[in-house]
């Protein structure tokens, strides 16, 4: 159930730039020393752990991504300046590959940990260097080592941020098909999803986010019943839990059935998931007969904000989506 984010990258090292052939120009002296400066050296490119990103989605567009090459070295001494470093700034849980020879790079989960991952060239050494008792007026200078170019390829493993849960047939896929470019298998009969389904979604505000639809839990989940079970343990990692209720199944005399049937099942598993934070969403608000069935779930549960959507017209799903990106934001890092 990893939702695996992916992108390939060809990086590259910056150059050391070249020594300097240079001799003194000085008034009365004719034939001055060597004085050429050294090369600057290239800049590294280096992998950086940053906790606040979530996705590679960047490096989906940057395909190139180099380092400076060093300057070359002066005269009267003076050394070249180095080159400025690139810096590839990814989120916990990326794993770099050679994409050539797919061996593992780096596996990237510590925050603030940095790598240098293709170092710069050495600039070369200019000619006051080779200077000696042989040679006084060395004509010659070093160029500066290429820098190291490699094609990367980064996978980040990750669980999704937000984990869809609710009985067989509560619109779970329909709903994620909604808010995300994914396209889940969707029929009007239960245990459609058979499989985790993990979507992207583009979030108003800053990163996209993955959500996950995994197959609905019915009683006795906990204890190896039904599709569910084997995915529980996995939505202990997610941020959120979208608590997705069928409006047109909740029966007035007992509105709250299917909610606590669910959260009991959540609770039994573990108290992780007993204490995730929770958006309570009623779904189906296109089927007629609906209006009552969600007043009363209102009514039974008045201190609890809840979302009333159509997922399979699109209604109030924004506004979900927004609240969802708020709540992610909000999150310590340490929740996510």
């Amino acid at each position: 159930m990893k939702f695996v984010d992916e992108a390939i990258v060809t990086i590259r090292s910056g150059s050391g730039g070249a020594g300097c052939v240079s001799f003194r120009r000085e008034r009365f002296i004719e034939k001055g020393g060597p004085d050429g400066g050294d090369g600057g050296d290239g800049g590294d490119v280096i992998l950086r752990v940053d906790p606040s990103k979530r996705t590679l989605y960047e490096y989906r567009r940057q395909k190139r991504l180099s380092a400076k090459n060093g300057a070359s070295g002066l005269g009267r001494q003076k050394h070249g300046k180095n080159g400025s470093h690139c810096i590839l700034t990814l989120p916990p849980g990326t794993i770099v590959f050679d994409a050539q020879t797919s061996q593992v790079i780096a596996d990237l989960t510590d925050p603030d940990k940095e790598i240098v991952v293709a170092q710069g060239g050495m600039g070369g050494r200019g000619n006051k260097r080779f200077a000696s008792s042989t040679n006084r007026v060395p004509r010659f200078a070093q160029p500066g080592i290429p820098g190291v170019e490699m094609k990367l390829r980064l996978e980040l493993k990750l669980m999704a941020d937000v984990g869809l849960v609710g009985l067989p047939n509560a619109g779970k896929s329909t709903l994620i098909s909604a808010m995300s470019a994914a396209r889940p298998k969707i029929a009007d009969y239960p245990f459609t999803t058979l499989n985790p389904t993990i979507g992207m979604v583009e979030a108003p505000f800053g990163e996209p986010f993955a959500v996950a639809d995994i197959p609905g839990l019915i009683e006795g989940a906990h204890e190896g019943v039904g599709l569910g079970i084997k995915f529980l343990k996995h939505i202990e990692r997610t941020g959120i839990l979208v608590h997705l209720i069928d409006s047109g199944d909740i029966d007035p005399e007992n509105p709250l059935a299917q909610f606590q049937l669910i959260n009991n099942e959540l609770s039994m598993h573990s108290d992780t998931l007993a204490n995730k934070t929770q958006v309570v969403v009623l779904n189906k608000l296109d089927l007629t007969g609906t209006k009552n069935r969600v007043e009363a779930f209102k009514d039974a549960l008045p201190d609890q904000t809840i979302f009333t959507i159509s997922a399979a017209t699109g209604e109030g799903v924004k506004p979900l989506i927004k609240h969802l990106a708020q709540l992610l934001q909000a999150l310590a890092p340490e929740d996510k």
